[in-house]
């Protein structure tokens, strides 16, 4: 089936946690991407989420500066509300 890829840069004016990265990261901008997957059963254009992954600063690695890690798309929409809440 066909996917797409969705890249966007997402900007947190404090600091945040997220399930499935280890650390709480510090306010700053970060790559989000979003693959999809399209539905071909409908008889209009629809798309399902496959994975939603985050670019934050590698930990305890010295050969990469950033290092990829898969999140939930729920989680991270959660993450994004309580920083707005925090302003």
């Amino acid at each position: 089936m066909p996917e797409r890829t969705i890249s966007s840069l997402v900007t947190f004016l404090h600091p945040f946690s997220l399930a499935g990265v280890e650390e709480e990261q510090p306010a700053g901008a970060y790559t989000i991407e979003a693959v999809d997957e399209q539905l071909e059963t409908l008889s209009f254009v629809a798309y399902r989420r496959l994975s939603t992954t985050i670019e934050v600063p590698a930990v305890g690695s010295a050969a990469c500066q950033r290092q990829v890690t898969a999140i939930d798309s729920d989680d991270l929409a959660q993450a994004m509300e309580r920083d707005l809440r925090r302003r």
